[in-house]
């Protein structure tokens, strides 16, 4: 049984303050349609824009991730997209009041609980997953990162962190399952060495910052006076350093809760993909301008097998669905003008044609005898021939019927077909056949590659007896 899209029962909202900004905000999460995904709206902005949960609109790692489109930011957004991910959420919208989310605990713990508190539903519509067909990895020698997606039938993550640091030990952490980050990875925190803290506060950088929201790890020997000045920094009556190496009273929830946090920043970065992701994802340090690049890279791996998915597959040991003698019946073209072979598939909304392009074709007499090239106008007249068939199907009588042109839009033409060449069609409805008017949308393939693609609008017209 397929696995059905979810959304929340009702709209819960939850309030704290920016990390980065200090400012206090509220955030709404609303329920959303089918196939609507993870939507970020500014309510304190004129008009209310739109911010889409798309890695393309990342503009910035630095200290978190922030995303920009048209103009509008949202900041610091990886804690609230790992726990809608990590719910298996897939269509909401988070309404906010200011450019960045709160950063509450330093953990996703707080979003997970007002999402439960609202309600998971299931949609009608079928979720849809992205997968990959082999390994993709990014490497980054200088921040000793690396990051591999190995194909997997589920969403996997394993990080493992050293820093070459006595405070925290190289460790790794593990999501097996995504109905497992609820409780293993949800509440783990952000952190933070002392010396990238002192840097934050001198270049104002964490006007929200406290001691409740992140893990301080001190790396370094502190003495009494430096730890009077943090006292003062984040308004506490006294600041101590653990014998752990840890600022303050604070105790970890778990012992290798960095790397699960950092397992959490994946999750959440990788959240921008805008479907969930069937991969094993195995990251060594990774941090957010990583993850987004390696985003990046997975994204456009799967682009491409989506691209090859539209490929028409022949088989030249099927027998076609319209073979030279039955095209000649629904169609008035013959040799030389006849040029379509076969037809292989008809659907509700779409045709695939195939010509062979062979030597002894009557145009390579006059068109660039000597490095022959199939004219780029007969390219379109053999898909406009195989549209035909299609716009003629339409009909019961089709022997009783013509196809004429009447427009042909962005034409496009990417390769050169030559003598040896099988090129396949494939034409897709833009719309509904209606009076008789037929619009599609073709492509021509050799193999794999995309060699010309046109737009053809025709009309069925009966012949005069």
């Amino acid at each position: 049984m397929a696995e059905k899209q979810k959304t929340i029962r009702e709209a819960v909202t939850i309030s704290g303050v920016g990390l980065h900004t200090g400012k206090e905000v509220n955030i709404t999460f609303k329920p959303a349609p089918e196939n609507h995904g993870y939507k970020f709206k500014r309510i304190d902005i004129e008009g209310h824009p739109i911010v889409d949960a798309n890695i393309d609109f990342v503009v910035d790692t630095s200290r978190g991730t922030t995303l920009e489109q048209n103009g509008v930011r949202v900041c610091t957004i990886e804690h609230t997209l790992a726990a809608l991910s990590g719910l298996s959420i897939d269509n909401i919208l988070i309404e906010m009041d200011c450019m960045e989310t709160p950063i509450m605990d330093g953990s996703s713990a707080k979003y997970v609980e007002v999402l439960l508190k609202a309600g998971i539903v299931e949609q009608e519509a079928d979720r849809e997953y992205l997968e990959i067909d082999s390994n993709i990895s990014f490497t980054d020698a200088d921040k000793k990162v690396e990051i591999i997606a190995i194909p997997c039938d589920e969403f996997k993550v394993s990080v493992m962190i050293d820093y070459d640091v006595n405070v925290i030990s190289p460790q790794h952490a593990s999501l097996n399952k995504i109905s497992d980050f609820k409780n293993e990875i949800a509440s783990c925190r952000t952190f933070v060495f002392l010396h990238e803290l002192e840097y934050l506060v001198k270049n104002n950088l964490i006007k929200g910052g406290d001691l409740n929201n992140a893990i301080v790890f001190v790396n370094r020997v502190i003495t009494d006076d430096e730890l009077d000045h943090l006292a003062e920094l984040f308004n506490r009556p006294k600041v101590a350093v653990l014998k752990e190496g840890i600022l303050n009273n604070v105790e970890l929830r778990f012992q290798n809760e960095p790397a699960r946090h950092k397992l959490l920043d994946v999750v959440g970065d990788v959240a921008l993909l805008g479907k969930p992701l069937k991969a094993h994802i195995i990251a060594s340090r990774p941090g957010h301008f990583s993850n987004i690049q390696f985003a990046k890279k997975l994204k456009q791996h799967i682009k491409q097998i989506e691209a090859k998915k539209d490929i028409p597959v022949y088989d030249p040991d099927a027998i076609p669905l319209h073979d030279i003698n039955a095209i000649k019946k629904i169609l008035p073209h013959r040799p030389p003008f006849l040029l379509i072979d076969k037809i292989i598939e008809i659907s509700e909304d779409s045709v695939v044609g195939l010509k062979n392009v062979t030597m002894n074709e009557s145009f390579f007499n006059g068109h660039f005898p000597d490095e022959p090239v199939m004219p780029g106008v007969l390219q379109i007249e053999a898909m406009a021939q195989t549209g035909g068939i299609f716009a003629l199907s339409t009909v019961p009588d089709p022997e009783n019927y013509l196809t004429y042109f009447l427009k042909i839009e962005n034409a496009r033409f990417k390769q050169k077909v030559v003598p040896g060449d099988t090129l396949i069609f494939k034409l897709s409805l833009l719309s509904p056949v209606r009076r008789g008017i037929c619009h599609m949308k073709g492509v021509a393939y050799v193999g794999s590659k995309i060699v010309m693609e046109a737009e053809l609008l025709a009309q069925i017209s009966k012949i005069k007896q």
